[in-house]
């Protein structure tokens, strides 16, 4: 048995895979002051389910992944450890200046932002290492004693070491955290070089500040999630999800917790490769995340996750930059929670502010006061109020109906289901520009795409979302509500092991980069043989990191084998750059050579026999047909058949307008639509046109 929990910003979801590989899903509130208990409040509902005791039910589980937003969280809000950053002599303003740009580039009322650690807890190393790996300066320990003295009496909590040209020649940082465990024991630290082995100083300080600052919290954290779980008979392995769409131990990640930036959005894009291909024999998919928060927004791109280097925590260029690999995730305010508000001009917005688990839309009667999108559905009569979460909590229609009068209906002077109905168009419309930015960005038409719907406020606006992108189609998967949670419970051990050497394919360094790859390869098979001891199957790929001469920026380039023995073998390298280059920026230059900057090996060690997996339901199908009225835009309510998701049959149509409920979700089917029941669970809906 295993389980798998993503916990959101007001839902927390469980998925429990049996032995025979058929899932469950549980669903309870998220607890935002302890996180871990929401988790813990899921586990309980699934003993309950399962007519057993939580020490019984977790006795028998094998793993334990989890997603959390618990370390971006902290980053947000400012919860982080008083954190000191050591840098070479002449260079403390890295996190200062940063690497330039804006924005708004015209725009200077807008003040220069804070670095992410205080200037004033940043310190000078003396001592020098040239891009040549030769030591200039030598370290002054004395100087670095002097230094360590005063984060004692500043009484810091974490520091982040980052030296100049330490990817090439590593002793100086080394030193300095050798200097930092005697004079300082106890206070946790990360080097820049062993975090984060790449080109670029504000990248690697950045990467090793944000790391450092996460690390007692994330630390404790995961003690006490391993604790708590042991406490309560689990005795299997806990897994974290990582950025790069894979997982790692708990005991890792609390050594490098960066890693946890985008856990849990990260895994959606596992879920929906999976289910684009199974359902719809398609390579290419638009990955939704609708959660009660945000709609996190993902891509598949010819059966890969595409990621970037260029991650931001907060605007690009105001905010921070991880400098770490992580998948492309492009995350909104607009979710069931998101609040609806009329400015000064009249104009409606949707978010990005919301009303999250604490105290949640006013339809659940816990202190929100504010209008939602959840309360706008259940106006129109797209959501059941006796029947949300599978009748666990029961709704309060009245509530909705008093706060879109008063924020909405009356400051636009409209009627009441008008202005519901405003609100959902104006929430679809952010999440299509939300789509268009990240696919345009990836070079994808969304029109050749098809879309996925995970969350579980998804199907309230699926339908008119693919409408208005041209996709396809758009598919809710069975486990849709938890689609990250089920990214998770497919994935992999994974982690990517990387150096920096600078070649080029005219004059190709053959020995160095052979002697590189070897070591990578190396780091791969002993991460195999330790931490993936046991996988079913291990796979190793290599990239390079390669540029046109002169060009500023790099891509990843695949390459076939970690050993350059030939002119072929550089030639195979050179014409995917190419390639590579045309499908991401629509153009190439055949004629050029290139020149390779860095090297990474991804390591990916299978856990589980197979992917997906069907639900485990009772058969609800009744044999009165049931209707209710729904409103939808230029149409007014009309009747509309009410289906329970777990009740249709294979292949079975629904025809718009229609609403298709499961204790975890909501599918509003229009007018003009057509759903179908796949094979796998999932809800596969051909958009039709609109009768708007």
């Amino acid at each position: 048995m295993r389980f798998a929990v993503d916990t959101g910003g007001t839902f927390t979801d469980l998925i429990v895979e049996e032995d025979d590989g058929k899932l469950r899903m549980f669903k309870a509130a998220t607890t935002p002051d302890d996180p871990i208990r929401g988790l813990m409040n899921t586990l309980e509902n699934a003993a309950h389910e399962y007519k057993t005791d939580l020490g019984e039910l977790l006795s028998k589980g094998e793993l334990f992944i989890h997603g959390t937003t618990h370390a971006i969280n902290a980053i947000v809000t400012g919860n982080t450890a008083k954190t000191a950053f050591l840098s070479t002599e002449g260079h403390r303003d890295i996190l200062v200046f940063r690497e330039g740009g804006r924005m708004e580039p015209f725009n200077f009322t807008v003040p220069f932002p804070e670095p992410y650690l205080p200037r004033a807890l940043t310190f000078e190393v003396p001592g020098r290492i040239l891009a040549d790996g030769s030591e200039m300066t030598p370290l002054n320990e004395e100087k670095i004693i002097q230094i360590i003295d005063l984060l004692k009496e500043e009484q810091v909590e974490s520091v982040a070491v980052c030296l100049l040209w330490s990817i090439v020649n590593s002793d100086h940082e080394l030193r300095v955290g050798e200097l930092l465990q005697k004079h300082l024991p106890g206070i946790p630290f990360t080097l820049s070089h062993a975090l984060n082995p790449s080109l670029r100083e504000y990248r690697r300080a950045s990467s090793a500040a944000i790391d450092a600052s996460l690390k007692p919290l994330m630390s404790e954290y995961m003690n006490n999630l391993s604790g708590r779980l042991r406490d309560a008979g689990f005795i299997g392995r806990v897994l974290i999800v990582t950025s790069q769409a894979g997982v790692m131990d708990a005991e890792d990640i609390a050594d490098s917790p960066i890693h946890l930036i985008n856990s849990g959005p990260s895994m959606a894009p596992v879920s929906g490769r999976y289910f684009a291909k199974v359902d719809e024999e398609y390579d290419s998919a638009v990955v939704t995340d609708t959660g009660g928060t945000t709609y996190d927004v993902s891509l598949v791109r010819k059966g890969g996750i595409p990621w970037t280097r260029e991650t931001w925590i907060g605007e690009p260029y105001r905010g921070h930059m991880t400098g770490f690999p992580s998948v492309e995730v492009k995350s909104i305010g607009a979710g069931g929670g998101s609040i609806a508000w009329v400015d000064e001009g009249g104009m409606l917005h949707v978010g990005p502010q919301s009303a999250g688990a604490v105290p949640g839309p006013a339809c659940y009667r816990q202190g929100g006061e504010k209008a939602t999108v959840t309360d706008a559905s259940l106006v129109l009569g797209h959501i059941d109020p006796v029947f949300f979460l599978g009748g666990e909590m029961e709704l309060d229609l009245n509530s909705s109906e008093k706060v879109i009068l008063e924020d909405v209906a009356k400051p636009m002077g409209l009627a009441l289901e008008e202005a519901s109905a405003a609100i959902i168009s104006v929430a679809t419309e952010n999440m299509v520009q939300a789509i268009v930015d990240i696919t345009v960005n990836q070079g994808i038409d969304p029109r050749e795409t098809v879309l996925i719907g995970g969350g579980g406020a998804a199907g309230l606006n699926a339908v008119a979302i693919a409408r208005r992108l041209g996709c396809y189609r758009a598919i809710i998967p069975e486990v849709g509500a938890a689609l990250s949670a089920a990214g998770a419970m497919m994935s992999e051990l994974a982690y990517q092991f990387r150096r920096t050497h600078f070649t080029t394919s005219k004059d190709f360094d053959y020995q160095g980069v052979n002697h590189l790859l070897e070591n990578l390869r190396d780091s791969c098979n002993e991460f195999i043989e330790n931490t993936g001891k046991g996988a079913i199957e291990s796979k190793v790929e290599y990239f390079a990191e390669a540029r046109y001469p002169e060009q500023v920026w790099e891509i990843e380039v695949p390459i076939s084998s970690h050993i350059f023995e030939s002119d072929n073998d550089i030639n195979s390298l050179v014409n995917e750059f190419h390639k590579t280059h045309e499908d991401l920026f629509a153009i190439n230059d055949p004629e050029s050579g290139i020149e390779i900057v860095g090297w990474t090996a991804s390591v990916k060690c299978r856990l589980r026999d197979t992917e997906g997996g069907s639900l485990v339901t009772v058969n609800t199908q009744d044999t009165i047909e049931k209707e209710r009225e729904a409103y939808f835009v230029n149409q007014g309510f009309l009747p509309s058949k009410v289906k329970r998701f777990e009740s249709l049959q294979i292949g079975e149509a629904v025809v718009g307008p229609a609403i298709i409920e499961s204790p975890f979700t909501t599918v509003v089917i229009d007018p003009g639509a057509k759903a179908y029941r796949k094979v796998s669970g999932s809800l596969s809906i051909d958009p039709g046109v609109s009768y708007e």
